[in-house]
């Protein structure tokens, strides 16, 4: 198994792709051990000492790190940690975290165009970054976005939530006025 590594923009955040699917849907975002008791890989990547994120993508695994770790030193425990438990077929996720739908009431059409326009134009070049952007609300004229994997907390998600997505939301939607994110 040949595991590949791209840098983010975010510089505490290392994207790895190992050539197979992760997440047959969806995406999940782990930000401590506690939080990836659905999750054996992401449990096995918090293992690793520095360890402060893992992001579950379709074909990736994005890990970010703490401030005191080096990614000459944690680059290769999580490529180690990650063919160990690929190759052996363990889950990635359990069937309980599986099994969790993203339910909720209809959409009015303005909150559905917003949500089509993310996901359609925004998302996936995100996703090439090793993040996601997901919609939360649209209240007042002003959109609501989470921003995760490496884009929580990268330096250049405020420019990329101001100058691309509502610029671009505006555009095409009049309703909109104000994109921000979502804190944690």
């Amino acid at each position: 198994m040949f595991i590949q590594t791209e840098e983010t923009p975010n510089p505490a955040t290392v994207k790895f792709l190992p050539g197979q699917e992760v997440l047959a849907r969806g995406t999940a975002e782990f930000k401590s051990e506690q939080e990836a008791g659905s999750s054996p890989l992401a449990q096995r990547l918090f293992g690793l000492q520095g360890v402060s994120g893992v992001f579950l993508g379709s074909d990736f695994v994005s890990v970010s790190k703490s401030d005191d770790t080096d990614w000459s030193v944690l680059t290769p425990m999580v490529l180690g940690a990650l063919m160990e438990h690929l190759s052996t077929g363990q889950p990635i996720v359990s069937d309980d975290h599986k099994a969790e739908a993203q339910g909720g009431e209809e959409d009015d059409e303005i909150t559905a165009q917003i949500k089509e326009l993310i996901e359609e134009r925004v998302r996936p070049s995100v996703m090439m970054d090793g993040g996601d952007i997901v919609f939360d609300s649209f209240e007042d004229g002003v959109v609501h976005l989470r921003m995760q994997g490496a884009c929580s907390g990268c330096p250049s998600s405020t420019a990329t939530l101001k100058q691309g997505i509502e610029n671009m939301l505006k555009h095409y939607i009049p309703e909109v006025i104000e994109v921000r994110p979502v804190e944690d």
